[in-house]
């Protein structure tokens, strides 16, 4: 496929076109919550569920969704995290979908981007188990058994720094190979063609948000789990 069409803007180039990306769905993804908080309204009409299809209407489905996920997966008890996984679906969602419009390159096929995701999913669920467990929570690096604890120091830390390059690598990796494909068959034959693989890679842009973001929630249960 050709240049991105944000390597065009000036001053950003093909080498940063995937930061003029960031920023514009950054800059969506702001947008479209703002218009979705203006829908909402004040007092106990904001509590009612949208009656009509609608931008609020959306966000409440999605919302309501990674709601349950974390409930499923973390439990009730974890529904304060629930506006970062809100965030973080959100934000990778929408630069995913950016992805398939053509001529534009998705901020999250760069694994400077992915890995400071996964960056900042690392540092909120260590965060996190710290202030749920308190020192308590480095007893989850040496294991159950004493006389094992400096073999499975070791394994545990490399176990954690192995996790944000997995998930910034698993997103930047699949979000290429899909925009990749569908770049090829729009450059062979840009007429019907690609709309199998335009809907498949709509489809990924989903999958991808909602396996990062449930990853993520996966590291949040086991960080503040007090089974250690």
């Amino acid at each position: 496929m050709s240049a991105s069409l944000t390597s065009l803007i000036p001053g950003v180039g093909a080498h940063y076109s995937h930061v003029a990306t960031f920023a514009i769905a950054a800059a969506g993804t702001l947008a479209l919550g703002l218009v979705a908080r203006s829908q909402l309204g004040s007092g106990p009409s904001s509590v009612v569920p949208a009656s009509k299809f609608s931008l609020r209407a959306i966000f409440e489905m999605l919302i309501e969704f990674i709601q349950n996920l974390s409930d499923m997966v973390i439990g009730t008890h974890g529904r304060s995290y629930v506006p970062l996984f809100s965030t973080i679906f959100f934000f990778i969602l929408i630069n995913n979908l950016i992805g398939v419009i053509p001529g534009m390159t998705p901020a999250t096929e760069n694994f400077n981007t992915t890995l400071s995701l996964g960056l900042i999913i690392f540092v909120y669920y260590n965060i996190m188990g710290l202030k749920e467990n308190g020192l308590s929570y480095l007893k989850h690096f040496i294991g159950p058994i004493l006389w094992l604890a400096p073999l499975m120091v070791i394994i545990e830390l490399i176990s954690h720094m192995v996790r944000p390059l997995s998930l910034g690598l698993r997103l930047a990796n699949v979000m290429k190979g899909d925009h990749t494909v569908l770049g090829i068959f729009l450059d062979l034959v840009p007429i019907v063609l690609p709309l199998p693989f335009y809907v498949l890679g709509i489809f990924v842009c989903f999958v991808q948000a909602f396996v990062f973001t449930l990853l993520s929630m996966v590291y949040v249960s086991m960080a503040t789990s007090h089974d250690h």
